[in-house]
């Protein structure tokens, strides 16, 4: 009898790009039966399951604390859940940044904010030496919430911005032109091993790279050097999670600097490599007789 994963999910991906259902096939192939379900589903009993892998729950940060108590209790059962909780704990916030900064990794440019204030923030311009910031929430997904804004109209959106952020932790960093004139690298590691690489950028006139807001993707081979940076990157988390995801963009000095490190529930685009689903399958085998090892 094969042993049983659930792939957690939402409850309506309708307006969503997701690709776990091509986990299906290569996880029934090494005796697992994969199933989606949503993290808001109160009906089920995670004893029922072998493991859990969080998947596409890209509704979690508006009711981020029940999406905390819900990893809790599938920990708590006899289902072993991936990536780690804590480790998922301290993704959540994007403060992470700020801990992989001091573990000498280069990020993105970033100040980090508790509370709104409008001249501060009209500050950063000139701090950065920046026409454009960018200012998102330390807890989002989606880019929701996420603004680019520019050193002429900035004004005209204070009152907007006073009230998403005025009792919220927030994070303010310059634009970053390369992601417009070359993109943003999204390398994928399982296990801590590199899988593939996929290069989005966004639609016309906009920033957003991801699929919903219009984004363009392709599979590349990148740099050694990349890959490099990305391993490296991984390197230093706490413990070597299943899947990671690390979002690089090139700076004005040829760098590349980290935009986000993504192990909770990162778009994987298994649909960009036909070989990515079989090597996450086998990752996931690995870590699982690790676990029982």
């Amino acid at each position: 009898m094969n042993k049983k994963v659930i792939l957690l999910s939402m409850d309506n991906t309708k307006n969503f790009f997701t690709y776990d259902k091509l986990l299906i096939d290569p996880m029934k192939n090494i005796g697992w039966d994969a199933k989606e379900i949503s993290w808001r589903n109160e009906n089920v009993d995670w004893n029922d399951y072998n493991a859990v892998i969080v998947r596409s729950t890209w509704d979690y940060q508006k009711d981020h604390k029940k999406f905390i108590e819900v990893l809790e209790k599938i920990n708590n059962s006899s289902a072993h859940l991936e990536n780690d909780l804590e480790l998922m704990k301290w993704n959540m916030n994007k403060k992470y940044l700020f801990d992989l900064e001091q573990n000498e990794i280069r990020i993105v440019d970033t100040l980090w904010k508790t509370q709104f204030n409008f001249e501060e923030i009209a500050n950063c311009f000139e701090i950065f030496k920046t026409n454009e910031l960018i200012i998102k929430p330390n807890i989002s997904a989606n880019a929701d919430n996420t603004f680019r804004l520019t050193k002429e109209k900035f004004a005209e959106t204070k009152s907007d911005l006073e009230m998403i952020y005025m009792n919220r932790e927030f994070m303010v960093q310059p634009f970053m032109e390369n992601i417009i004139d070359e993109g943003e690298y999204s390398l994928f590691f399982f296990n801590g091993e590199f899988s593939h690489c996929v290069l989005k950028k966004p639609k016309e006139k906009d920033f957003r790279v991801q699929e919903e807001h219009g984004g363009k993707f392709k599979s590349v081979v990148p740099a050694p050097e990349l890959i490099s940076i990305g391993k490296n990157i991984v390197s230093k988390i706490s413990a070597t999670p299943l899947y990671a995801r690390t979002d690089l963009v090139r700076t004005s000095d040829n760098d590349f600097a980290l935009m986000e490190l993504e192990i909770i529930e990162p778009s994987l685009y298994f649909n960009m490599d036909e070989q990515s689903p079989i090597k996450f399958t086998k990752a996931f085998e690995e870590k699982m007789k690790q676990i029982s090892a």
